[in-house]
């Protein structure tokens, strides 16, 4: 498991092993690798998000080695089933081919039109970029609020706050 304090909101974001296993599997290692992504479901524990699920890639997104689309329609049946499952869509997680991934102009404005567009009670939404190396090194974690990015640094388990 990996946990992510927001700020000093006293919240903390925890991704269970089968997500981060899901980013591995995708990690784009090679020069034929492909981006990958999905969506991110979650419990909501108080001020603790528990990262259960990723979703994706699909065999209807498009996929480059330095791009990703989604299908929408698809994402949209998987917020339904997961939801009746009272697993919450929190974000979104995607692949780049680098070591330590950066979010480009293009990742910034898909975040920040996501937030705005969707109806949800959360102060804003995660984004993962899996890159080649593994967590945590290889993750750059971001809450988007529409109009901010703001970058999440881990913490140890020992060191999570337990909000509960």
């Amino acid at each position: 498991m990996l946990f992510y304090p927001v700020g000093a909101s006293g919240e903390v974001i925890q991704f269970e092993a089968d997500v981060l296993d899901h980013f591995d599997r995708h990690r784009q290692l090679r020069f034929w690798h492909r981006e990958a992504g999905g969506q991110l479901f979650a419990r909501i524990d108080g001020l603790r998000m528990i990262v259960s699920e990723a979703t994706g890639p699909r065999p209807e997104d498009k996929r480059g080695r330095t791009f990703f689309g989604p299908d929408r329609r698809s994402e949209q049946a998987e917020i339904d089933a997961l939801f009746r499952r009272d697993l919450h869509y929190v974000g979104d997680w995607h692949t780049h081919p680098e070591r330590s991934p950066t979010a480009s102009g293009r990742d910034h404005a898909t975040m920040a039109s996501r937030v705005r567009l969707s109806r949800h009670r959360l102060a804003g939404f995660l984004f993962i970029i899996v890159g080649q190396l593994p967590p945590p090194g290889g993750l750059t974690v971001v809450v988007h609020d529409g109009t901010s990015a703001h970058l999440l640094a881990p913490v140890h388990a020992d060191l999570a706050v337990d909000p509960a």
